[in-house]
């Protein structure tokens, strides 16, 4: 179990946390949540003992460990990728250093022989015997082919390093795992993995993470970062967002009767309970989401940007033919002879490489010339794009955020209406004035998405949207897509986000494309099946 006592802590005038008191418990996964800024990474280093809090104190459980996820690499860039992942259990590692240290001298004393002894004693204890297996397992699970396994961690890939770094922070069964977006740079099967391994882990978990269907799937509690404490909430994300909209919903209808809102509040409990019957963390959700009261959820101070895309014209039949278009980038031919016809409705995710995906929308939005191939936009389509690398459109640029909005808007609008429009886009008061060049990545996002929402486009095309945003604006986001009266083209790794919008799925593969009219979910159970068939 892991204590946390009256915690507080202050930056220069900023207070972060006040008075925070609360015990994560063994079997639980918290996910904590907060508005970008809350202070999530820093509680987790207060957790570790990285920052000291000003006031209160963490403490652990007798004679328990903890592990965390670690994000510099280059500290290990010299040792093999299996030492690197046993490192996570700093104590077995370092009782096998002096035990092999022993084991090599040439001459071995009395004392010598004691010493091993005792190491090999506390070894077998610790499950030493096991620990390589139990690391090569770990890395195989994450994606990280046996072959890698004795290299040094320089030599692999960026993304093979990210999942040693996570190797590491699983291994030797920690009393408490302290993970900060452990899905950053992971493929779809190694998130997977990873969510069945975390939902059997039988330890506490405390994750922060911006994937919102990840933490659907592993958390047993929300704990929640808001008005400088910390509340727990039992269920995962989505039952959280809806019970808080929920709660706000009640708390704008005083006049409405106690016993209505109870059974509104029974109703909701009931849907959500329908669904936990998947797992282990499903099951025990539902155990106490039955005991739920009506004084148990409240409304969040959390802030929603109003995304709302809406076409100026309805589009016609025709929306865009491609054909036969091929490009190679270095040396490397991302595109071979795709060819498909965007239809009217249409919401297109894309998978494949992603210089492949990127490639394909430049080409399109003409921003690429193919280097074989057409393609042909209809007259009735108007387009709006954003791609992934938006640095042109802030670099060096002096304007402020309502100059730089009125370059994107209608000639007549005035101050008023787009710092109202800023306003909705959570740019409030003297925000309005800040250079656009100094903008955070998240306000850069934001200030894209009102430029196609000024735009009044028919037909969007989005490469990457929901990088750098946190979860609110995640989910107006998603919100304002899955509304959107037009077509779509997107890229995107967030699983929820793909399933709630795609109708249809193109993957871009090295003979051309697989192209098919599903869900997100339906072609993941397609691949799967694909893929057991030629094993």
């Amino acid at each position: 179990m892991l204590q946390v006592t009256n915690v507080g802590l202050r930056f220069s005038d900023r207070k972060l946390f006040e008075d925070v008191s609360i015990k994560f418990n063994k079997g639980n996964c918290y996910g904590l949540i907060g508005a970008n800024g809350a202070g999530k990474s820093t509680f987790l280093k207060i957790l570790s003992g990285e920052v000291e809090p000003q006031e209160g104190q963490v403490s652990l459980g007798k004679g328990e460990r903890m592990a965390i996820l670690k994000q510099d690499h280059y500290a290990y860039d010299n040792e093999v990728v299996l030492h690197v992942v046993m490192m996570g259990h700093e104590r077995l590692f370092e009782v096998m250093q002096e035990k092999d240290a022993i084991y090599a001298k040439g001459e071995f004393t009395e004392e010598d022989g004691m010493r091993a002894a005792e190491l090999e004693g506390e070894f077998a204890e610790m499950n030493g015997w096991e620990a390589e297996g139990d690391a090569a397992s770990l890395l195989s699970g994450l994606g990280v082919d046996s072959s890698l396994h004795e290299k040094q961690l320089k030599d692999l890939p960026e993304a093979m390093k990210v999942k040693v770094l996570l190797a590491q922070a699983l291994f030797g069964t920690p009393d408490v795992l302290l993970l900060d977006e452990p899905t950053n740079g992971l493929d779809i099967q190694a998130i997977h993995w990873l969510e069945e391994f975390l939902i059997n882990f039988e330890n506490t978990v405390i994750v922060v993470s911006h994937d919102r269907n990840f933490l659907n799937n592993v958390c047993t509690h929300i704990a929640d970062l808001d008005f400088e404490k910390i509340t727990l909430y039992v269920g995962n994300y989505d039952f959280w967002y809806e019970s808080s909209q929920l709660a706000l919903k009640m708390s704008q209808d005083q006049n409405k009767k106690k016993e209505e809102k109870i059974e509104e509040l029974k109703e909701f409990i009931a849907r959500f309970s329908a669904n936990a019957s998947k797992s282990k963390q499903a099951t025990s959700r539902k155990k106490l989401l039955d005991k739920i009261t009506l004084d148990d959820i409240k409304p969040s101070s959390r802030k929603y940007p109003y995304i709302a895309f809406t076409p100026e014209r309805e589009v016609g039949n025709d929306l865009l033919e491609v054909n036969n278009l091929s490009k190679t980038i270095d040396g490397k031919k991302v595109l071979n002879n795709v060819s498909f016809r965007m239809n009217k409705d249409d919401k297109i995710a894309l998978f494949g490489d992603d210089a492949a995906k990127t490639a394909l929308l430049e080409i399109v939005m003409g921003e690429m010339e193919p280097d074989e191939g057409s393609f042909k936009w209809g007259i009735t389509t108007s387009q709006s794009y954003f791609p992934k690398d938006n640095s042109e459109f802030f670099e060096g640029n002096d304007h402020t955020l309502i100059e730089w909005l009125r370059q994107y808007s209608p000639e007549d609008e005035s101050e008023t209406f787009l710092r109202g429009f800023l306003g909705r886009m959570l740019f409030s008061g003297d925000e309005v004035f800040k250079k656009a060049s100094v903008l955070s990545g998240g306000e850069k996002v934001r200030c894209m998405l009102s430029r196609m929402m000024l735009s009044e486009a028919n037909v969007l095309l989005l490469d990457n949207p929901t990088n750098h945003l946190d979860l609110e604006s995640i989910q107006a986001l998603n919100e304002g897509l899955a509304r959107f009266k037009g077509s779509l083209m997107f890229t995107s790794h967030d699983h929820q986000f793909i399933q709630t919008i795609a109708n249809r799925i193109i993957e871009i593969k090295e003979e051309g494309i697989l192209d098919k009219e599903m869900t997100y979910e339906e072609y993941l159970e397609e691949v799967k099946k694909i893929r057991s068939q030629t094993v």
